[in-house]
């Protein structure tokens, strides 16, 4: 049904061009989206890792500042050449401002501590301050986080961060310490080491401000792996991805991680080692990194689907539109051909299609006309027939009589009997023949000339006749008997009230592509009132049968019959007196030369 319908065959193609580029451009609209966004989401999260990484190192930096700014102070300097045997009131007065100092210069600093090295009695003295507690010595034998001691002497910048634990004594707080080797340059001796205990609040606020809570995790991990600061509960090792981001060797970074556990952008950034090597991690789930371009493409498929739609509304309206009057068109035929032959619709516009439609209106017209046309022609020659049966035994008696007739008087020398004789017999012959609807002018003529040679011999000197016509015209068909009731007419009404002697001249020529016939007397005319009456009689179709007038309304509806409005019967005065009768018909028939022409 598809192939053969225009109308489902424009469809599809009108919605193949257009949905699969629309379908096309939709999709890659999307995935360019995507992945520009994804692109733009990325750098602008690897800004601000990095500018994190700047902040949290710089605050780093001021914690080791605190860390060496006793060293401005030469005092303090020397109590710490001293193993801190120094007890004297003085002595005490200025650690307890120094490292009071120290431990107010930042609010997140918990606890300061010192720690001497070892002595000759393998005891350790240290000296701690704190926000809980006033300045306490204290001595032990076991060197207090001899690990991270001995890695920040064995540092190039005398500085180690031991991640997040709980301080000893406080049950409450988890802390960061930061732990310097003290050095007494330019000698390079070793004076003891400074711890400095960190609340972690300003790191996770600064870390908070990295990410989004409920979308994407961040961590801060040590060198060795220890974590300073998670987003959530799991631990570090946990994180198979986790390895991979220690051993990097570039600073900064970024990972595609798609496994079971985690499928998302890993970025990280890694701090100098003198703030500690830390690593910052940002964690972006693929779902997080794409909601922007989802939230873009749904409006792009939005108006996308809209736009769609209205194309294939358009689609369909387009293809109703051009194929309606095609599928009117088709019916139409249809019923023609079930014999139903009016047309049943109205005008399909003015384009090409309308045109079609406009002719095939005049040509199913022109049809009816023709068909009409032929079912009254018909209709006349069998009621003729009819006519003729009926009458038949006389005129073939009377026929044949006239033979007799004829013959006798060619015996008797009669040669003006046997020439009448003939002449009527002639005409009985040409009537009786049914069999001829239309016949060429010359029988026509040569009927007539037989009529008016019996006149003639009725009337003598009283009547004159002539028939002119065009050689090339007598071949030309013509309906039979079409002259014959306009000239009999004449010797009906004419004839008898001329002044003088009776004249009948009838002419036939060609004039601007029409066979032209005029039949012209010397009668007294018609008056203009006249000639309307029998307009008007003869015009109309409902007054049948017998009446005045009734030859020329015979002869009118027989040329309309065969010739439609190409035919044309005219009633005139002549200027020298008397009645001119025009008859004017095509060439050619119409159902012959312009059954096909709708112009």
């Amino acid at each position: 049904m598809i192939k053969r319908s225009i109308r489902n065959r424009l469809i599809v193609i009108l919605l193949t061009i257009t949905i699969i580029p629309f379908g096309t451009s939709i999709v890659i609209t999307y995935y360019y989206t995507k992945e520009s966004i994804k692109d733009q989401y990325i750098e602008e999260n690897v800004n601000l890792l990095y500018q994190g990484k700047l902040n949290l190192e710089g605050y780093i930096d001021e914690l080791k500042d605190l860390t060496v700014s006793f060293y401005n102070n030469p005092d303090f300097v020397k109590y710490l050449r001293a193993g801190g045997k120094d007890q004297s009131y003085l002595t005490l007065d200025l650690i307890k401002d120094v490292m009071v100092t120290l431990l107010y210069a930042e609010n997140n600093i918990n606890r300061v501590t010192i720690t001497f090295p070892e002595n000759e009695n393998e005891v350790y003295h240290y000296v701690s301050v704190s926000k809980q507690s006033t300045l306490t010595f204290s001595s032990t034998n076991q060197l207090p986080y001899e690990y991270y001691f001995e890695k920040a002497a064995n540092n190039r910048y005398f500085l180690t961060i031991e991640p997040m634990h709980r301080q000893p004594g406080d049950r409450n707080d988890n802390v960061i310490t930061f732990h310097r080797a003290l050095i007494d340059a330019p000698q390079l001796t070793k004076l003891g080491y400074i711890s400095i205990d960190i609340l972690p609040d300003q790191i996770f606020e600064l870390s908070e401000n990295l990410y989004h809570k409920d979308t994407e995790q961040f961590h801060i991990i040590s060198p060795e792996g220890n974590r300073i600061y998670s987003s959530n509960s799991q631990s570090i090792q946990e994180m198979d991805w986790y390895m991979q981001i220690l051993d990097a060797e570039d600073d900064a970074g970024t990972l595609d991680w798609n496994n079971d556990t985690y499928q998302g952008i890993i970025i990280y950034q890694k701090l100098p080692e003198s703030a500690g090597g830390w690593m910052l991690v940002k964690q972006i789930p693929y779902l997080s990194l794409y909601e922007s371009a989802l939230s873009v493409a749904k409006i792009n498929i939005l108006f996308g689907i809209i736009g769609l739609v209205l194309v294939i509304l358009a689609t369909f309206f387009v293809s109703f539109r051009i194929t309606y009057p095609i599928r009117v068109l088709l019916q139409n035929i249809r019923q023609v051909e079930k014999g139903n032959m009016e047309v049943q619709f109205e005008s399909l516009g003015q384009d090409e299609i309308g045109m079609l439609g406009h002719r095939f209106k005049k040509m199913m017209h022109r049809i009816n006309q023709l068909i009409n046309r032929e079912y009254k022609l018909e209709l006349e020659n069998k009621t003729n027939q009819l006519k003729v049966l009926q009458s038949q035994l006389n005129p073939h008696f009377l026929n044949n009589a006239l033979q007799s007739i004829g013959t006798l008087a060619l015996k008797n020398n009669l040669i003006q009997i046997y020439t009448l004789v003939t002449h009527l017999s002639e005409i009985m012959r040409y009537g009786m023949n049914i069999d001829e609807d239309m016949v060429p002018l010359v029988k026509e003529r040569d009927y007539i000339q037989a009529y008016l040679l019996l006149q003639k011999e009725r009337f003598g000197e009283s009547l004159l006749y002539s028939l002119e016509f065009d050689e090339n015209i007598l071949n030309m068909n013509i309906p039979k008997m079409l002259l014959q009731p306009i000239v009999e007419n004449y010797f009906k009404h004419g004839f008898d009230i001329r002044d003088d002697v009776g004249v009948i001249i009838i002419k036939g020529a060609i004039e601007a592509n029409k066979l032209v016939i005029r039949i012209q007397d010397n009668g007294i005319g018609i008056s203009k009132q006249k000639r309307n009456d029998i307009y008007a009689s003869i015009q109309d179709e409902r007054t049948q049968g017998e009446g005045s007038n009734i030859g020329l309304k015979n002869v009118y509806h027989r040329m309309k019959l065969y010739y439609g409005q190409q035919a044309n019967l005219q009633l005139e005065n002549h200027v020298d007196g008397g009645l001119v009768v025009t008859i004017q018909l095509p060439v050619e028939m119409e159902g012959e030369l312009n059954e096909g022409n709708y112009h």
